[in-house]
């Protein structure tokens, strides 16, 4: 019998890790491999019939996820008792932090291979974290080039398979097609607006961008706006978005939808996250912002080690791209910043210059990630096991 893959993601972006994962071991297998587990759409598109709906994990924020915590609870144990019944060949958990350590943890010692894809970000915060995973997992797979090292520290097993951004590209025409579609015969500036894949999160930022929004248009009266969005934000961004002074399109869709709409315009105003490198990747400038709830930013302020929330410039090693956060982000603010790179010159060739080099340095010419994570995955799967 074909081997069982039990894939695991918690949130949009895991659930297009795992897309390209699972698609990946279809080929290098000849399709010889079967899956279950937890994910959304991408995940669903190569066969996965979700354990219950992705959804149910996609909290984020230490305050945010208290009336949440009961049911997350619930669907960790779910979770295990679905790995014990089935017994897999291979899990793999894809991000979603705290979940995936809590089903292995659970699982532990775990019937079968334990994979996280993406690791903890134990570089920035709660290095111990790379301690208590390593009693759980047997292999980590990193997106970035400087993180093998406090793995080794561990004793951990790990392959940098390389950053799934570095493999996304929009062609000509998809970009003037996307482009065509938002703002027709329209004349001015296209700016993206990604305010998050979270409710909570989307519903805290979308003020704020109306706001700077507004404020842009004073110096670009045919200024536009498009926002990509996942399937079950449409709807209330759509809502929410109805009365603003500016003309906004609502894209629903996947990443294919989500990177040609950041292709077709000038520049973004984005939350902090892996949509980052996706602008990096399709060259688009872009101004990242993040308001937090003010005592989960309290906290993380006193844990935190780094100086940056965007992984553009943590990967570049310094501050490429504008990034401001709680108290700095305004409106007048992101207005200014935005207003930069619409019409500076200098600034828009530097971000551009800088978002390729971290482009590079992410694998970008080389083997696609997901292939490179379908490998490492396949050699921990052993040949007798059914």
């Amino acid at each position: 019998m074909d081997p069982l893959v039990f894939v695991v993601a918690g949130e949009p972006s895991g659930d297009v890790l795992g897309g390209a994962l699972m698609a990946a071991l279809r080929e290098r297998t000849g399709d010889s491999v079967r899956f279950a587990g937890v994910g959304g759409p991408a995940m669903a598109e190569q066969g996965l019939e979700s354990l219950f709906p992705m959804s149910d994990l996609s909290v984020m924020g230490l305050i945010e996820v208290l009336p949440s915590l009961r049911r997350i609870l619930r669907r960790i144990d779910e979770t295990v008792c679905a790995v014990r019944d089935l017994d897999p060949a291979v899990v793999v958990t894809i991000d979603s932090q705290s979940f995936s350590y809590r089903v292995a943890r659970k699982l532990a010692p775990a019937p079968c291979p334990m994979v996280q894809y993406v690791a903890p970000t134990v570089w920035a915060w709660k290095p111990w974290r790379a301690r208590h995973l390593a009693r759980v997992i047997d292999r980590v797979l990193l997106l970035f080039p400087f993180e093998g090292p406090y793995w080794d520290a561990v004793s951990l097993n790990w392959v940098e398979v390389g950053h799934p951004a570095a493999a996304a590209k929009v062609d000509e025409a998809t970009r003037s097609a996307m482009r065509a579609r938002l703002i027709g015969e329209r004349e001015g500036p296209l700016l993206a607006v990604l305010p998050g894949s979270r409710r909570g999160v989307v519903a805290r930022h979308l003020p704020i961008f109306r706001d700077a929004a507004t404020r842009l248009l004073a110096g670009h009266p045919g200024l536009s706006v498009a926002i990509p969005t996942v399937p079950g934000l449409a709807r209330m961004i759509s809502a929410e978005t109805d009365s603003w002074p500016v003309p906004v399109s609502v894209v629903e869709g996947g990443v294919t939808e989500r990177l040609a709409v950041m292709a077709a315009a000038e520049a973004a105003l984005a939350t902090s996250g892996t949509v980052a490198l996706e602008l990096a990747a399709v060259a688009t400038p872009h101004v990242i912002a993040y308001r937090a709830n003010a005592l989960t930013a309290a906290v993380v302020r006193r844990m935190v080690r780094i100086d940056t929330a965007s992984p553009v410039n943590l990967v570049a090693g310094r501050h490429v791209t504008p990034e401001l956060l709680q108290e700095h982000c305004t409106p007048q603010a992101l207005a200014d910043a935005l207003e930069r790179l619409l019409g500076d010159v200098d600034a828009i060739a530097t971000q551009k210059a800088a978002m390729n080099d971290v482009m590079t340095a992410l694998g970008r010419g080389g083997p696609p990630p997901s292939m490179r994570a379908a490998d490492a995955v396949l050699e921990l799967i052993a040949p007798s096991k059914p």
